[in-house]
C-alpha cells in the first residue's frame, strides 16, 4: 500500500479547488505537500546555473538548457558547461534565447536531441525547431525542421515534448499578437506537432499543418498520462492562468475567452488562477493521478487533481520555478531567479531533488 511521504515544517491551506469539465483522467488521490524552508530531506544536484530553462534526463545524467546559449551537463556529482553552435544569432529578447530541449530516443547511439530557440536576423525575430548533435562536448545545430515560428518581445512558447505517439511536440506563443493565436494559417499560438524528421503527421488535425491545438496565448508546459492524455499549462494575461486537457484540433480560446469563461466551439481550462491570482505556470510533470506544475510568478511547484479538482502548493520558498521532472519516485526542478525577474540566493540557479513518496 503506498504512503505518502509528506515532508513539511508547517501544514499548507489547500486552495480551493476549480470546476473541471470534460473527461477527466480517473488518477488516485495521493497528494504530495512539501515546505523546503528547512527541509533536511531536500538535495541540491547542480547550482551556480545561468537562466535554465528545460531538464533532461538519461540515466544518472542531466542536461539542462539555459536561456543565454549553453547546455549543464550534471552527471556523478559534477558539472560541466557545454557549448552550443547555432546557425543563427540567439535573440536576447526578453523570455527568449535557447529553450526547449529533448533528446531523441536513440541519443545514446546518435548523439542527437531536439531545441526551440529565438533568433535574429536581418529579416526580423523568430523562433526555430533544429537538431543537435553532441561531438566532443559541443553541441552543433545540424538539421532545420520548422522556421519562422513568430516571435515578439514577449511569449515565445519553447516547450518541446516526445509524446507516447513518437512525434514531436511544441508550445508556440502568441509573440505579443493575441489574435495570432486564431488565426489557423498562422504557428504563433499554438500547439504544434511533427513527426521527428520535422514532416507533417498525416493525422493531424488540419491538412498539411502542424497545428494541433490552437487559441492558446502562452503555453510553456507538456505532459501526459499514463493512459495517453496530453496537459498543458498556459499563461494568461495578467491573470487566468490556465491547465488544459489538450485535444487535436479544438480551440482553446484566446483572445475570445480567458479564464472561466465560455463560448460554444471553444474548450474552457481544467484549472484556472482566476482574475486576481497569477502563478505564471512553466514545465508540467505527472505522478500517481496528479499534475505537478513549475510556476514562475506563484514561485511554487503547484499540484493539480484532474478527477478531484484539488490543487495545492507542493514547494514554495525557494524563488521562480522553471521546470520539472518526475522519475523513479523523485521529483527534480530547476530555480530560474537569475532570469532578470527574481531575486537571485547565493549559487542561484539550482538543480534540486525531492523524494516524493515511499513504498512499505
Amino acid at each position: 500500500m503506498k504512503k505518502i511521504l509528506a515532508i513539511s515544517l508547517f501544514a499548507i491551506l489547500l486552495l480551493a479547488g476549480c470546476s473541471k469539465k470534460g473527461q477527466q483522467d480517473p488518477g488516485n488521490e495521493q497528494k504530495i505537500t512539501i515546505n523546503q524552508q528547512g527541509n533536511q530531506q531536500q538535495e541540491v544536484v547542480a547550482e551556480n546555473l545561468e537562466a535554465p530553462w528545460s531538464i533532461e534526463k538519461i540515466g544518472s545524467t542531466f542536461y539542462l538548457t539555459e536561456r543565454t546559449g549553453n547546455i549543464v551537463k550534471v552527471e556523478n556529482g559534477e558539472t560541466e558547461r557545454q557549448s552550443v553552435e547555432l546557425e543563427k544569432e540567439l535573440a536576447t529578447a526578453s523570455e527568449a534565447g535557447l529553450l526547449g530541449f529533448v533528446l531523441a530516443p536513440d541519443f545514446q547511439e546518435s548523439n542527437l536531441a531536439y531545441a526551440y530557440y529565438t533568433y535574429r536576423d536581418n529579416t526580423g525575430q523568430f523562433n526555430r525547431i533544429i537538431t543537435l548533435r553532441l561531438e566532443d562536448n559541443v553541441w552543433r545545430e545540424e538539421n532545420l525542421l520548422l522556421d519562422k515560428i513568430p516571435s515578439g518581445s514577449y511569449h515565445h512558447g519553447g516547450r518541446l515534448k516526445i509524446g507516447p505517439d513518437g512525434k514531436l511536440y511544441a508550445t508556440a506563443g502568441d509573440a505579443s499578437e493575441p489574435g495570432l493565436a486564431q488565426d489557423i494559417d498562422s504557428l504563433g499560438g499554438k500547439i504544434l506537432r511533427m513527426n521527428l524528421d520535422g514532416s507533417i503527421p498525416s493525422d493531424n488535425p488540419f491538412q498539411n499543418s502542424y497545428i494541433y491545438s490552437y487559441g492558446h496565448r502562452n503555453p510553456q508546459g507538456l505532459v501526459w498520462s499514463p493512459n495517453g492524455t496530453l496537459y498543458a499549462s498556459e499563461h494568461g494575461n495578467s491573470a487566468n492562468d490556465e491547465i488544459n486537457k489538450i485535444e487535436g484540433g479544438q480551440n482553446y480560446g484566446w483572445p475570445t475567452i480567458e479564464g472561466r469563461e465560455e463560448q460554444a466551439g471553444m474548450v474552457s481550462p481544467l484549472f484556472t488562477s482566476g482574475d486576481e491570482v497569477t502563478w505564471a505556470p512553466s514545465g508540467m510533470g505527472y505522478y500517481a493521478g496528479n499534475l505537478y506544475v513549475a510556476a514562475l510568478r506563484g514561485a511554487a511547484i503547484l499540484g493539480f487533481n484532474p478527477a478531484t479538482g484539488e490543487q495545492w502548493e507542493v514547494i514554495t520558498g525557494l524563488g521562480r520555478i522553471r521546470d520539472v521532472l518526475i522519475e523513479d519516485n523523485y521529483l527534480y526542478f530547476i530555480s530560474n531567479n537569475t532570469d532578470g525577474r527574481g531575486a537571485p540566493q547565493e549559487n542561484d540557479d539550482k538543480l534540486y531533488r525531492i523524494k516524493l513518496s515511499e513504498s512499505n
